[in-house]
């Protein structure tokens, strides 16, 4: 969720910023790597974040902005170009205050941090790097390489949920349908025979009247509920309820798992090899890793902090896989830790690439059987009757 933060820097200005995190110790944590003090945090609307984001792609920004800087424009000049031929209006807002921030006297990253609504602490600190080695060109390339490979994995995750849920969507509306529209009639049909029916047709046709008796106050409950829980406040609680349940789900928890962890090490990857030192990285990579992983995250940085070696560090705090490990002890032996967590990340990718493929291949066939047992076993238990009536009548 995005906060608004009212802070002061150490020069004693005061800072309007918006700051995405999962609750107010994570933007305090946040403030902290920014060495600014909180002074008000209030939870922003989600029209307003949204609102804030709309309009503006941060890849397209990064790929015009490669694409002037390869062509020997300096900073002020790509900015210009890029404000003159925009006709998006909260693009070129951002782009103009950008500019104006540049001729005010701040460094390329400074600007882009006083809009943390638009580019995450991430890529400000990626290119605060690379400002000091004078390789924008460079950093630019990389955080789209990086961003390509997570919207990949991010795209497959997507993919393999879109299916099920099309699935569960079709059979809960067909199953609703039976249950207030078919099984009441046929209630009716079933009440004038006088005939006992069997156990369990006996409890489907007592829900069906007792739906068609009771079916338009049913029905304003459930629109009621679909209104509530799209309510901003409702979806603001739900989210935050729901936060760690997919982390909890036997199967569906250690892909995720899987997916931060790979998110991570290619993000440490990216940074090293921006040149940002080991620690700062680790404390830059916290903005990308969900709450619960955040304490692990900060206890690993503390290990390397105090001298211990980053493999260790994982090690302990459940962070790395065998595999992982292994290949982080070569790169810190070798001098290139940067290339093995990049290593790590691509060997896990196909990982969770597989296993992705097998679950949504073992899943769509076992979830289509459950939904046809609900939805025939209904069909069944109506028609039974019907069979021990032709057989009476025979």
């Amino acid at each position: 969720m995005q906060f608004r933060v009212r802070a002061l820097s150490v020069e004693n200005e005061l800072r309007e910023l918006a700051i995405e995190a999962d609750d107010e110790a994570g933007v305090h944590r946040q403030l902290a790597a920014r060495s600014l003090i909180a002074a008000t945090i209030s939870r922003a609307p989600l029209q307003a974040a949204a609102q804030a984001r709309a309009g503006f792609s941060l890849r397209l920004f990064s790929e015009e902005l490669l694409a002037l800087t390869r062509a020997g424009l300096s900073m002020v000049e790509c900015l210009e170009a890029l404000l003159d031929n925009e006709k998006n209006e909260p693009k070129g807002r951002v782009i103009g205050q950008l500019l104006e921030a540049l001729r005010n006297g701040h460094r390329f990253s400074g600007a882009l941090a006083l809009q943390p609504a638009h580019f995450p602490p991430l890529y400000v600190g990626l290119l605060r790097a690379a400002e000091g080695g004078s390789d924008l060109q460079r950093a630019l390339t990389r955080y789209l390489d990086y961003q390509q490979r997570i919207d990949t994995v991010r795209a497959r995750l997507v993919s393999a949920a879109i299916y099920p849920a099309i699935l569960l969507a079709a059979g809960s509306a067909v199953s609703l349908f039976l249950m207030l529209y078919v099984v009441p009639r046929f209630a009716e049909v079933y009440r004038g025979t006088g005939r006992s029916l069997p156990a369990l047709s006996q409890a489907l046709l007592d829900m069906g009247s007792f739906t068609a008796r009771y079916q338009g106050t049913l029905l304003a409950a459930l629109l009621l509920f679909i209104i509530v829980l799209c309510s901003p406040p409702a979806r603001a609680r739900m989210t935050s309820a729901l936060a760690g349940l997919p982390q909890r789900l036997p199967m569906v928890g250690k892909h995720l798992l899987l997916y931060h962890l790979t998110r991570l090490w290619l993000t440490l990857a990216m940074l090293l090899d921006g040149g940002m030192p080991l620690v700062a990285a680790l404390q830059e990579a916290r903005g990308i890793v969900p709450a619960s992983l955040q304490a692990r995250l900060n206890a690993a940085s503390a290990r390397v902090q105090a001298g211990g070696r980053l493999s260790d560090a994982m090690e302990h705090e459940g962070l790395a896989t065998p595999v992982a490990l292994s290949l982080f002890r070569v790169g810190e032996r070798s001098g290139a830790l940067a290339r093995m967590l990049e290593e790590a990340a691509a060997f896990h990718e196909t990982t969770l690439a597989r296993r992705i493929d097998h679950f949504t291949r073992s899943a769509e066939p076992l979830l289509m059987a459950a939904i046809g047992l609900v939805i025939g076993g209904i069909v069944v238990l109506l028609y039974m009757p019907v069979f021990d009536l032709a057989g009476s009548l025979n």
